[in-house]
């Protein structure tokens, strides 16, 4: 009798621990696709309102705040070929900032490693060099799997050909949040090409 009874108790345990297991691996596969989930949702976001950077002086900077403005995202470095493009590119923001118009610029290393090496370096290079007062961001990758938020979002917006190849890339964003255009770094800020799309938008604003 007591054997059946170990036999019983055992069956039990044998039909529990296997229940067990399918209920943990259940919850694993829940949290993995709420996890997932949540990884991917950013990238599929509507707008551009659904992303924040930190700005270089480590405060919350969120895209949602330039809301019904036009912003000009650009991925900056202060040791390239390009890196006179600031001047123009604040020339920009002093032009347009009181029609709608603010610049964004984003320090990053991932082409060339041509950016300084911490925040406070390049917000003093910017200010010495180019008298920069526009908003920046901390330094961030643009490109790959380690891309910020933001850049994984536009790069698969504009798909290969529209995604940041070098340093001073950037992305025209309406203001509905929308993005509206690229630009490759050869292309100047103080282009027509460049002036004659943000003043489209700037028109558009309520």
């Amino acid at each position: 009798m007591v054997t059946d009874w170990h036999q019983a108790d055992a069956a039990e345990l044998e039909l529990f621990t296997g229940k067990s297991n399918l209920m943990s691996k259940a919850i694993l596969v829940i949290l993995f696709m709420t996890i997932t989930t949540n990884v991917h949702s950013n990238i599929s976001s509507s707008n551009a309102y659904d992303f924040e950077f930190k700005s270089i002086e480590g405060n919350n900077l969120k895209l949602s705040d330039y809301k019904n403005k036009v912003l000009l995202i650009v991925n900056t470095a202060s040791r390239c070929g390009f890196t006179p493009q600031y001047t123009a590119l604040q020339n920009l923001w002093d032009e347009y900032k009181n029609r709608g118009l603010v610049v964004i610029g984003v320090p990053s290393g991932d082409f060339g490693n041509q950016e300084l090496g911490s925040d406070k370096k390049i917000k003093d290079f910017c200010e010495i060099n180019f008298n920069i007062n526009f908003p920046m961001t901390t330094r961030s990758h643009v490109k790959g799997s380690k891309a910020h938020a933001f850049y994984k979002w536009a790069n698969k917006k504009v798909g290969f050909t529209g995604t940041p190849r070098w340093n001073f890339h950037k992305f025209l964003i309406g203001p509905e949040g929308n993005l509206i255009d690229w630009f490759a770094s050869t292309t100047k800020p103080s282009s027509l090409k460049i002036k004659t799309k943000i003043e489209q938008q700037l028109s558009l604003i309520k």
